[in-house]
Formats: C-alpha cells, sequence, structure tokens
C-alpha cells in the first residue's frame, strides 16, 4: 500500500486507474479496491480526488505563474471544468478565489499554520536525541543562500506516521523511530524528514511524514521499516541554522518569495529537509541545522 500512495504522489499528473495500481500492490482488482477502503478510510476515487485537488491547492498559492489549467492539468485533470468542480466541492471555493487569498491561504489559516509548521519543525529537527549535540547561535540572520544542485538518488529505509504534525511526530521519532535505528545500526547516518502534506490544507489527521535514513544497497530493514529512493534530479537548495520558527519563515521565503522568481516550477518529487551526519542541534536553545531541498523544473 505503501508503494500504492508513493506511486500516486509521483504519477498524479497522469491517468491512473483501479487495474495499473492494483498491479502495484500485486492484488486482483476486487481485493485491491475492498483492502484499500479499509488501510485508508477512502475508496480509491475518493483519495484521488482529495490528493489531486490538495496539491492543487497547493501549487497555486506557490507558482503564481502557473495558470490555472495548468494547475490542473499537472495534478491530473482533463479539463479545466473538471477541476474547478472538484475543487469547489472539496474547498468551498474557485481555484481562482483560492489563489487570490492573502498567502498561505487567509489570516486565521495562515496562524493555524505558523503554529502547525512550527510545532512540525520543532520536533522534525529530532534532533532531540538523533542529532550531534553543539552549541549553536540562538539569535542568528536566516541564511537565504539558494543554490541550484543535482542530486543522485537515494536509497533510504524509512517509518511513516500518519495523523497531526508538532508533538506527535516528536514522540514518533523518539518512541519508534530512534529504537529502530540504534537496533539496526543506523545512527550515525544522514537522516531527512519528509513532510507530504500541508496541514493548512490537508486534514490533520490525514496527514503522511516519513522519518527516513539513508541506508546501503545491501541494507534490509527490520519491521515495520520499509524502503524507498529518493529521487535524484536538480533541486533548490537552501542551509538553515536556527529555531522552528525561523525554519517556517525559511520555508515561505523559499516557496513564496524564491520560488515565484527563479523562472522554475515544483513537480512531483518530495520537498524535504536534509540532516547531514554532523548536523547540530542545540536544546538549550532549540536551534538546528539542516538542508531545506525543493524539488525544481523549468516553466
Amino acid at each position: 500500500m505503501h508503494r500504492v500512495l508513493e506511486a500516486i504522489d509521483r504519477r498524479i499528473d497522469q491517468p491512473l486507474d483501479l487495474a495499473s495500481l492494483a498491479e502495484v500492490a500485486h492484488f486482483s482488482p476486487y481485493h485491491f479496491h475492498r483492502l484499500f477502503a479499509a488501510w485508508t478510510g477512502e475508496t480509491l476515487g475518493d483519495y484521488l480526488r482529495r490528493r489531486r485537488v490538495e496539491q492543487a491547492a497547493s501549487w497555486l498559492a506557490a507558482q503564481p505563474r502557473l495558470s490555472v489549467l495548468q494547475v490542473a492539468l499537472s495534478v491530473g485533470f482533463g479539463s479545466g471544468e473538471a477541476f474547478a468542480r472538484a475543487f469547489k466541492a472539496h474547498f468551498g471555493c474557485s481555484p481562482s478565489a483560492w489563489r487570490a487569498r492573502p498567502f498561505p491561504h487567509s489570516k486565521r489559516d495562515q496562524a493555524q499554520r505558523k503554529r502547525d509548521q512550527t510545532e512540525r519543525n520543532a520536533d522534525q529537527a529530532h534532533a532531540g536525541p538523533l542529532a550531534n549535540t553543539g552549541s549553536l547561535p540562538s539569535t542568528q540572520e536566516l541564511p537565504m543562500d539558494v543554490k541550484l544542485i543535482e542530486r543522485k538518488p537515494q536509497r533510504v529505509a524509512y517509518m511513516r506516521h500518519v495523523g497531526p504534525y508538532g508533538e506527535p511526530i516528536s514522540r514518533f521519532w523518539m518512541e519508534q523511530v530512534a529504537p529502530w535505528m540504534a537496533a539496526d545500526g543506523l545512527m550515525g547516518h544522514a537522516r531527512y524528514g519528509i513532510s507530504h502534506d500541508d496541514p493548512s490544507i490537508t486534514d490533520p489527521g490525514q496527514c503522511r511524514y516519513d522519518a527516513c535514513v539513508e541506508v546501503a544497497d545491501d541494507y534490509q530493514p527490520s519491521a515495520p521499516a520499509l524502503i524507498t529512493v529518493l529521487p535524484g534530479g536538480r533541486y533548490a537548495t537552501m542551509p538553515f541554522k536556527g529555531t522552528s520558527v525561523q525554519v517556517f519563515l525559511a520555508w515561505t521565503h523559499l516557496l513564496r518569495d524564491w520560488l515565484p522568481a527563479s523562472q522554475l516550477q515544483l513537480d512531483n518529487r518530495p520537498c524535504f529537509e536534509y540532516y547531514p551526519v554532523g548536523s547540530r542541534y542545540d536544546p538549550a536553545t532549540g536551534a538546528f541545522e539542516c538542508q531545506i531541498c525543493i524539488p525544481v523544473a523549468p516553466l
């Protein structure tokens, strides 16, 4: 099922039908449909519509140069009319009205998003027991040095949390991820934090977060960890040192300010925070360091 959800995210701009996704899961279409609904709490059709319009909502806010029709096609709708109907049914407004709201979406949403992102990133630095403790300044200017780099595909082992971000993510790292990493000898490896959903768009109970660690080609995970490959290609990356409040501002700067002016756009690869070996975390101040990475492609 994890492979199916990954296939949906990476091929969201393409036609996706029951038979092809059942093949990914190695089930018959009949059994796959029932198992998918039982596992996710949504029918396949409902899940696909929700993921498409939620992805579109994010891109409408972050990529003003794309027309509404371009956004519709980029998430797999065959026409602007079908997209507008599905979008309004889900969000209660048209795509154009959504885009016209103050970033991210409204004052109320912005406040809630800031709280969610602040909590998420405080925990996502995880930093806690998994980072190399070192002294970082508690007050420093945000580095805004954005570079375009080519990343090679990276094999990672991961564990997934589904539910609200924030403090539950911290418990997830402490109670489940850290013991697994210690048992499998992975504590000295580079890590990634992937928040697949935006809690100001997706219901918090349906938000997905992957705690990832780099592994060798011959590594075999112990249950319940899984293996995937982070896609390679061009990324915009920005070094970050600071607190959880500042990392929210850094993400906002990168997506709201830098991306629209870059002549680039996001694609279907995941955004992530990368914690190289040696990344530092100061438990006294909550300051941490990472690299913020977003996948980019030509407009």
